[in-house]
């Protein structure tokens, strides 16, 4: 398989993972668990998921400080700021509503990656399909009828998903070139996450008491599927095609999330929703669209540290 269909193919996994980490997330709240009780707890599953893989592969974690220092920042962005902003959203908007406001990662992607001058060679069809995608989106939750889009909750939602933004840009230029490992620079981060979510714990998370077993589990799936193997599919992405083409996995969470509402909740699907999941996948394919000319530096593939 070359490596074109192996990122397709992290990118299915990577969005059915993703995409059913809002079921989880609500599950697990539901259940009793505090949003800063969830991020420390999928923080640290992740962790300890990626650090088994890490040793398998005989990779060890970064020892340059350097390193350690840039960690630091990309978990504040990546994991603790986004987990807990998204566990706390959800306290009082609905999943559809995430999933929508979490699919404008890639438009937040383009306009840093626009700013920090990484996308001054952009192609105006990447451009509509990032547009088109955003469109499906709207169109398979018709937010305009939804309650919460003025809410905090609604604004704590968009907040995570510019911070995943900026995570993506930064990593893909000052991490999956660092030298190290994926598995061991994924492991690291989300060690790093770890601690700085539990910062945080006194302000509302050190009570453990009327937790449900069904929210355990919920946090337990959220932490090893839709955290650690979800974040090293994720890098693979960004150091294959660049932080933009890895965004776009945001489009195909709200697809996944009405796709499992269907199957699992027997939930209807409108003629409006299918339509809607049609223009998201289009969005995508235009946003991976290259053309026949040769890549640009902006457009080429980060190199990654193990292949």
């Amino acid at each position: 398989m070359n490596t074109g269909r192996r990122s397709l193919a992290r990118m299915a996994v990577l969005a059915l993972l993703w995409g059913s980490g809002f079921l989880w997330i609500k599950v697990a709240l539901t259940g009793g668990l505090a949003p800063i009780q969830i991020t420390v707890v999928r923080c640290a599953l992740g962790a300890a998921v990626l650090a088994v893989l890490a040793a398998l592969a005989r990779q060890r974690l970064p020892r340059d400080r350097r390193v350690w220092g840039r960690l630091v920042i990309a978990a504040f962005f990546c994991n603790a700021v986004p987990f807990a902003l998204f566990a706390i959203g959800e306290q009082t908007v609905d999943s559809g509503v995430a999933g929508v406001l979490n699919a404008t990662t890639p438009l937040w992607s383009l306009l840093i990656g626009l700013g920090m001058g990484t996308e001054r060679g952009i192609r105006p069809v990447r451009v509509a399909g990032l547009a088109v995608g955003f469109a499906g989106t709207l169109l398979i939750f018709s937010p305009w009828h939804e309650s919460g889009l003025l809410s905090w909750g609604a604004l704590a939602l968009l907040l995570a998903a510019v911070s995943y933004a900026i995570a993506f840009a930064y990593m893909g230029r000052k991490l999956v070139s660092s030298g190290t490992g994926p598995l061991a620079v994924s492991a690291a981060q989300l060690l790093t996450a770890t601690g700085l979510s539990a910062l945080a714990l006194p302000a509302g998370g050190l009570s453990w008491t009327g937790i449900t077993p069904t929210a355990l589990v919920a946090v337990a799936v959220l932490g090893v599927f839709g955290t650690g193997v979800t974040f090293y599919l994720n890098y693979r992405i960004i150091a294959d095609e660049g932080a933009t083409s890895a965004a776009t996995v945001g489009y195909l969470l709200p697809v996944v999330s009405v796709a499992l509402g269907a199957i699992v909740l027997d939930e209807g699907l409108s003629p409006r929703v299918v339509v809607g999941m049609a223009v998201v996948l289009a969005g995508v394919g235009l946003t991976r669209w290259r053309g026949r000319s040769p890549a640009t530096t902006e457009d080429a593939p980060v190199p990654a540290a193990a292949r």
